[in-house]
């Protein structure tokens, strides 16, 4: 086992050991990171050694406590840049961390596991914040009683297949306004609106890999305006091949009319507003005890 050749390096009193980092992004590159003076090849992810990577030493516990550290760089246009930080690309990335013998980087230990958290950006150099497994248990858990659905399209509770045909749509992007305002030139095929709430995906370019929320979705004349919730902060060109997913907006007649899925419903349509919940008996209005109308979803 490697770890236990590590622990008998460690015993021995004279080691050759250093650190080195794994990091996944989201779209699924893998890059490594060292603060040795040479590469290093550790399961199977070259951890390179010219990054100026250092970080902290690890807070770890016994307890459900998230293990704190961070990880401090220089910007490198080889690495980490600037740019695929403002774009987003390493937010929540998945960060492995390992105590290796150079000489014999097969020995090593993994001693931390979590993902990437806030990132600061100053001086040509960054620093982030590591965060912990237990991370995750910071987040609420379970369901609320609301009206709207709490699904995510087409995710495992939802059960939506998205990829079925008339209800996404690749085009190639005509003109584009501050990474967030997209034209498309005769796209009319789908109803104004069909895309408001749904997923924006760029393909291909320099911000291939990254994905927005859709805003607004609306017929311009001869062509078709897609609008962002935010900008998509990579370079987007016209040309540049972009897929873009009918949109839900968590009501029950959308989920019954548009994705005729109302038996995977996540919500709950028939619950009272606040507005029954305070009502209050008023002369001259009939307090027989019956059930009161509540607006429908039909």
């Amino acid at each position: 086992m490697t770890a236990e050749a590590l622990y008998r390096h460690l015993e021995s009193g004279a080691t050759t050991v250093c650190r080195a980092w794994t990091v996944t992004r989201r779209d699924g590159q893998v890059l490594g990171f060292t603060d040795h003076d040479l590469d290093l090849v550790v399961q199977g992810v070259t951890c390179r050694a010219d990054t100026g990577m250092t970080a902290r030493a690890l807070q770890q516990t016994t307890g459900l406590s998230v293990d704190n550290s961070e990880a401090i760089g220089a910007l490198s246009a080889a690495a980490i840049t600037e740019a695929d930080i403002i774009a987003g690309r390493f937010d929540g990335a998945e960060v492995r961390a390992f105590l290796v013998n150079w000489v014999r980087p097969e020995e090593h230990l993994e001693q931390f596991s979590g993902s990437l958290g806030e990132i600061e950006r100053s001086g040509g150099s960054f620093r982030a914040e590591l965060r912990g497994l237990s991370e995750i248990l910071n987040q609420p858990q379970g369901h609320a009683y609301i009206a709207g659905c709490s699904a995510v399209l087409g995710d495992g509770r939802c059960r939506f297949q998205t990829d079925q045909p008339g209800y996404h749509a690749q085009r190639a992007v005509d003109r584009v306004e501050d990474g967030r305002v997209f034209d498309f030139p005769g796209f009319g095929e789908f109803d104004p609106g069909w895309f408001s709430h749904g997923r924006f995906e760029v393909l291909t370019g320099a911000a291939a890999g990254l994905v927005g929320l859709v805003k607004a979705d609306t017929i311009d004349g001869d062509g078709r305006r897609i609008e962002l919730w935010q900008s998509i902060m990579a370079g987007i060109a016209p040309g540049d091949q972009v897929r873009i997913f009918a949109g839900c907006d968590k009501t029950a007649g959308t989920c019954r009319m548009k994705f005729a899925n109302f038996l995977n419903f996540r919500g709950f349509p028939h619950i009272p507003g606040e507005d029954w919940l305070a009502s209050y008996p008023v002369p001259g209005r009939p307090n027989s005890g019956q059930r009161r109308t509540t607006a429908s979803w039909r």
